[in-house]
């Protein structure tokens, strides 16, 4: 037997959809496992033991703990954005409150002002101390015990996140002195990223028993000396979908799809670890959606590709899932055909993350996003009209930005602000290893032998501290951008966005 985990900190909105995959193959080839959302689980250990502050904010927290969980796992306070605000920064405050001295855990992030997680050194601390962790006591007297009743042969660990690495080692150390003949395999979003440069993760081998990159299905059935002889599964939410997520209702994270179908933007991470992409059959995507909605009956799909194709859209109007969903989407035909936008709608989709990225079209032809600005008005009209949510995403400081170009990106979101129900508004960050870096002057951006990132010394001199500056004192403040800032979730952001929309 195996037991996946997917360990603190991730957002506790909805089921980790790593896992869920592996359960599907596993169970598809009659190899028995379990599924311990360990991230969730700690989440409430903490809480229900936190010791508030003696101040007035955390001590009324403390007090209204139950209505505030309510209010984030009920349609009804969605329908109160303040409350909703109100219940995310008192829950946030308590947790940071569950840690030793400069240690915060929180919602979705996990802080250590002694340790990093881009730092290999740190990561095999943490699990030489596993009890300098806040999540130590769940570890050893919830999560070990039951792993001694199951008694598996292997336990995989998920790490997605650089918020989760340093507790996953934590719980690593747990377990090795525990379980000492347990096998440990490590896998996840990040330890794939890792993992193309070997030699980067070569310090934490000692630590489990392997690394895979990558899809883990076929890895894991040979661990367990099952073939990979089928591709005909789904994933298998059924040991964590009744569990209460901070969602009105169950969230269902869905993927067709590893990598990106465009793999042409520059400064792209995916160009950069060289990751292909790798469809499911669009009819067969559409029918596990159907099938898993019928199953679960969840109130709100998650698609996480990094980029719905338009061949998957008409699929997925074609046969709609039968519950709302929302994912991510380029900039690009069938989406300027105000139609088809109503098709969608009808096919249950409630909101889109667009990427734009830029409002200034030198600055998108240069990183060659294949988008025309004109076609992005078009795009943003279009879904308005339908009644579809749009989330949009823009991107400053890229080496192809000068101040000017970031103006224009004020100037068109000022001028469709009408149309944007939520900003995510972000800095730019050099992906290790970029092919398009060359003629940059690069520098360390963390002090990590891990980091996944580098700094640079920007050609146009539209440094870091300018950007930040710009993005905080002045696109911010517009007038017509400050009412949407406003509106975009604390901390859950977009996985948490499309509730607001129903609720209105």
């Amino acid at each position: 037997m195996m037991v996946l985990i997917h360990p603190p900190v991730a957002k506790p909105s909805e089921p980790p959809a790593g896992i869920a995959r592996l359960a599907g193959a596993l169970r598809a080839h009659g190899v028995p496992c379990a599924l311990i959302d360990a991230n969730l689980e700690g989440f409430y250990y903490l809480l229900a033991r936190v010791k508030p502050a003696p101040d007035t904010w955390s001590l009324r927290a403390h007090r209204h703990l139950d209505r505030h969980l309510e209010d984030l796992r009920t349609p009804q306070g969605y329908r109160r954005p303040d409350a909703y605000r109100r219940a995310v920064a008192d829950v946030e405050r308590l947790l940071g409150q569950c840690g030793p001295a400069g240690v915060r855990p929180g919602l979705a992030d996990y802080r250590d002002g002694r340790r990093t997680p881009v730092r290999s050194e740190d990561l095999r601390a943490a699990a030489h101390q596993p009890e300098q962790n806040p999540y130590y006591s769940y570890f050893t007297e919830q999560l070990v015990p039951r792993l001694r009743t199951m008694k598996p042969s292997a336990v995989g660990v998920s790490i997605n996140y650089l918020s989760q690495a340093l507790c996953a080692f934590a719980l690593i150390g747990v377990l090795k002195r525990a379980l000492p003949g347990l096998k440990i395999i490590l896998g996840g979003g990040l330890i794939t990223s890792w993992m193309q440069w070997p030699g980067r993760v070569a310090a934490l081998s000692g630590w489990v028993d392997r690394m895979v990159a990558g899809p883990g299905e076929a890895a894991l059935l040979g661990e367990m000396g099952s073939p990979f002889a089928s591709k005909d599964f789904m994933p298998d939410y059924s040991d964590i979908s009744d569990l209460a997520y901070l969602s009105p209702g169950l969230i269902l994270p869905f993927s067709a799809s590893t990598g990106c179908w465009w793999r042409r933007c520059a400064f792209c991470p995916e160009r950069a670890e060289k990751r292909p992409f790798q469809p499911l059959p669009h009819a067969l995507a559409a029918a596990q959606l159907r099938r898993l909605s019928e199953k679960y009956r969840p109130a709100l799909i998650h698609l996480l590709d990094n980029a719905l194709s338009p061949a998957l859209l008409e699929a997925l109007c074609r046969q709609p899932p039968g519950a709302p969903w929302y994912g991510f989407v380029r900039i690009a035909p069938p989406l300027d055909d105000p139609d088809f936008c109503k098709r969608l709608a009808a096919a249950g989709c409630t909101m889109l993350k667009i990427g734009l990225e830029s409002g200034n079209q030198v600055v998108l032809d240069r990183l060659d996003k294949g988008v025309r600005l004109e076609t992005a008005a078009r795009v943003l009209a279009n879904l308005r009209q339908a009644g579809i949510g749009i989330y949009v995403y823009l991107l400053f400081g890229t080496p192809a930005e000068d101040e000017a170009a970031a103006r224009d990106t004020l100037a068109f979101a000022a001028e469709h602000a009408g149309a944007i129900d939520f900003l995510n508004l972000a800095i730019f960050n050099l992906p290790l290893g970029s092919p398009d870096a060359r003629g940059l002057f690069l520098r360390d951006f963390y002090d990590g032998d891990l980091a996944l990132y580098r700094d640079f010394e920007h050609p146009l001199g539209w440094n870091r501290p300018q950007v930040r500056r710009f993005v905080e004192r002045v696109f911010r403040k517009h007038p017509l951008i400050q009412p949407i800032v406003r509106r975009d979730p604390p901390v859950f952001t977009s996985n948490h966005a499309a509730f607001f929309i129903a609720a209105n």
